[in-house]
């Protein structure tokens, strides 16, 4: 894949970025959530995904209680010890009028990739990713570096997807894939969180029909639009019994490789991208978006 647009530097240069993330988790372990917090976990689109993988994580690993929100949804009235909020730019508006509303009472921390935006003035603390800062609209190595920051602080080694990530970066995408019209990821536990993800990037860069599931889920309806025409991509390989085989029976393509589930979400980037590029498009600025969404009027809507 030749590197011609910002998302392809920013996609290849995710192994390197981790390393940095797992560094940063160790000198910044003191505005991270503490064992046994009660945390929300919150962002925007893609932040909103890498929230509900820590979360789902975070839980399973014995933290606490963990729940994720897209900034827009945060229950009001409901306490947490701690809000961690996921924003690339730092200035997407739900984000900020949700810490608005719970600065006087939660402590909260914001990851960002820019320091010197409105985020910092409504955090207590502060965890800045600048070396994962991105030109792209679409987000890769920022949302990916922002999981392992998160993950390294949960005990998670990162250096299993960092190695495998360098070797499928190595080597070329499967543009193969590109020529079917409709995507289907599939994620359990924390990876259900990356499935939405790896949905949203194929939306986004190639404006492909695209769609998200817990696996168990996808039983109940979804399968029925299982043909030839079709991939179904179980992130990380893991899935329950009996499952891949039911779709492999329906004619769809199956992607099942047991790899960190960090790492396949780099596959799933790069097939995007491509699918994106074979299309004439322009992965760097998609279609309607714009690299944050920041409202005219920032008043937060009333919530029931």
């Amino acid at each position: 894949m030749t590197s011609t647009t910002h998302v392809h530097t920013e996609i290849n240069t995710q192994p390197d970025c981790w390393r940095r993330a797992a560094e940063l988790a160790l000198t910044s372990a003191t505005h991270l959530p503490r064992a046994g917090e009660r945390v929300a976990v919150v962002g925007c689109g893609t932040s909103w995904f890498m929230a509900q993988a820590y979360a789902t994580l975070r839980e399973h690993r014995g933290q606490g209680e963990t729940d994720a929100f897209a900034a827009s949804e945060f229950p009001a009235g409901r306490r947490y010890d701690r809000i961690v909020a996921i924003t690339r730019s730092g200035t997407t508006s739900e984000v900020l009028d949700l810490l608005r509303d719970t600065s006087p009472h939660t402590p909260a921390v914001a990851l960002t990739a820019d320091a010197a935006t409105p985020i910092a003035d409504l955090t207590s603390d502060l965890v800045v990713l600048d070396f994962a800062d991105e030109k792209s609209v679409v987000q890769t190595r920022f949302a990916t570096s922002v999981l392992a920051l998160l993950r390294s602080h949960l005990g998670d080694e990162i250096d299993t997807a960092r190695r495998q990530a360098e070797e499928i970066l190595a080597g070329p995408a499967d543009e193969t894939l590109t020529r079917h019209r409709r995507f289907v990821y599939l994620g359990q536990g924390w990876t259900v969180g990356l499935a939405h993800e790896g949905a949203l990037k194929m939306r986004e860069a190639s404006l492909a029909w695209a769609e998200s599931y817990p696996a168990m889920d996808y039983r109940h309806g979804p399968i029925s639009l299982a043909d030839s025409d079709g991939v179904v991509w179980f992130v990380g390989g893991s899935a329950p019994v009996g499952l891949i085989d039911e779709v492999r029976a329906t004619g769809a393509h199956v992607v099942a490789d047991r790899l960190d589930p960090l790492a396949d979400l780099v596959r799933a980037q790069r097939l995007a991208v491509a699918a994106g590029l074979a299309k004439g498009l322009d992965p760097d600025r998609p279609r309607n978006l714009n690299r944050s969404v920041v409202l005219e009027d920032t008043a937060p809507a009333p919530r029931p």
